[in-house]
């Protein structure tokens, strides 16, 4: 029988602490996305939204990284050193179904620093 590596065990469990904290993560970003949102409503000052948009990149980073925790801790220790258990493991629909996830938490903060991000104005130095 196979026996997964001190090493491969020692991942499985970080992945499995990290997927523990996947929803205080989401509703981190959904109140860091709240907050920015109500400043925007409210025209406040530039610094304070770009404040508040890489609070809400931060959030999104935590919980994109904690959903892909989750997908590597369903699949198990063992498909940290073996590709075609990984392989075979993404194909089983919990596995699906987290990847999806995080695929989505991806994209939302790849638009988010793309297109939501303000500048903050430079003030020249004398």
């Amino acid at each position: 029988m196979y026996k997964p590596s001190q090493e491969s065990l020692d991942k499985h469990a970080a992945d499995v602490a990290a997927a523990a904290e996947r929803g205080h993560l989401l509703g981190a970003a959904r109140k860091a996305e709240t907050a920015l949102r109500e400043a925007e409503a409210r025209n406040a000052p530039v610094t304070e939204l770009h404040r508040l948009a890489k609070e809400l990149d931060a959030a999104l980073t935590s919980a994109m990284q904690s959903a892909y925790a989750a997908q590597r801790a369903e699949i198990g220790p063992r498909g940290y050193e073996d590709r075609i258990f990984f392989r075979k493991g993404k194909a089983k629909p919990a596995v699906h179904a987290l990847t999806a996830e995080a695929e989505r938490l991806l994209t939302l903060r790849e638009n988010h620093r793309m297109n939501h991000i303000p500048e903050v104005p430079r003030v020249p130095s004398f």
